[in-house]
């Protein structure tokens, strides 16, 4: 089957650091996130796109794996999210104030050589302050964001739990709206109305619930899994690109590699296990701007492969038996 791509992690995240070992030398977190990115490569996932690092060193892991010096999955880089002076995920570096503060930071995004720019849009469950269903930025900044973004030939993915933060993403162009768990308060509403202009742009939703089964859920989001799986699944058949990504990183039950349990809980969740699939492969590809060379397998594409010990289109369980990884037509070890 094609190799699988994960469109939300964190490589500077790990078990060890939850939030990152952000003041370490560079030397050190590189080396935690090339070990992350192994750990992406044992189980199948050959692309994964980093959506929050510090000092843009997930372009110059990039620039290593293209070099040589390492190998690992294909990896694309946002560096440090774009967020306000102490919001959510501030500490990566990446803040950005205002209209031109948010020009600015995408501006130097596409300098550095960043593959995507990303930027907070609401509040987040890792960061205290924000409560993840207030907006960060008006529609003002988003669509100064996407507008600018999309003019160095960059896409936009917007983190965006709350209703009000999924709408103002939505009309200012976002490529891709991750989370879009509709998280009001201490509970989960969906606007449904909402869903429908969602499926009409054709607009990539990132579901980041990922669960692996010997980590227990810890953190505050963990409460909701159940009800935001059920609406993922019910925006999927409401004709939602939804992507299945992990966030790996961000806490103990959403380790690096655990992609294909995500797979998992969407196929439990009524998707068809072709759908599922290609919630973590095609689609995924699609959102990652990939969709012309990855997740699928076909003459002129990039012979990213997965090996798997029976049929997942008959027994999804299957996909977690992996036995051979290719990367760009080599045989990974």
């Amino acid at each position: 089957m094609p190799g699988l791509v994960d469109a939300h992690v964190h490589l500077c995240f790990d078990d060890d650091h939850p939030l990152g070992p952000v003041d370490a030398d560079d030397a050190d977190v590189l080396a935690v996130m090339h070990a992350n990115a192994v750990r992406q490569l044992q189980a199948g996932v050959t692309t994964v796109r980093d959506l929050g690092d510090a000092r843009f060193l997930g372009v110059e892991l990039r620039r290593r794996y293209a070099a040589g010096h390492l190998v690992g999955p294909h990896l694309l880089a946002a560096g440090p999210p774009v967020t306000p002076a102490g919001g959510h995920c501030s500490f990566l570096g990446g803040e950005a104030d205002g209209l031109h503060g948010v020009r600015a930071a995408v501006a130097e995004r596409a300098r550095r050589g960043c593959d995507v720019v990303k930027i907070m849009a609401t509040g987040g469950f890792s960061t205290p302050g924000i409560p993840p269903d207030a907006s960060q930025y008006g529609p003002s900044e988003l669509s100064a964001a996407a507008q600018d973004a999309h003019g160095q030939g960059l896409p936009l993915a917007a983190h965006a739990h709350g209703r009000q933060g999924i709408v103002d993403s939505l009309a200012a162009g976002a490529d891709t709206i991750e989370h879009c768990s509709f998280v009001a308060g201490d509970r989960v509403h969906v606007d449904w109305t909402v869903v429908d202009q969602l499926a009409e742009a054709g607009v990539h939703v990132g579901m980041t619930v990922a669960l692996h089964p010997d980590a227990p859920p810890t953190d505050a989001l963990s409460r909701h899994v159940g009800e935001v799986l059920e609406n993922m699944a019910r925006m999927h058949r409401a004709g939602v690109r939804i992507v299945a990504s992990s966030d790996a990183g961000t806490s103990p039950w959403r380790p690096h590699g655990v992609l294909p349990h995500a797979v998992l809980m969407l196929a439990s969740h009524g998707v068809s296990p072709a759908d599922a699939i290609d919630a973590a492969t095609g689609v995924a590809a699609d959102a990652c701007g990939l969709g012309h060379r990855k997740g699928r397998i076909a003459p002129g594409y990039d012979a990213d492969l997965l090996g798997v010990e029976g049929d997942p289109l008959r027994d999804i369980e299957a996909i977690l038996a992996v036995r051979v990884v290719y990367r760009a037509g080599v045989r990974w070890r």
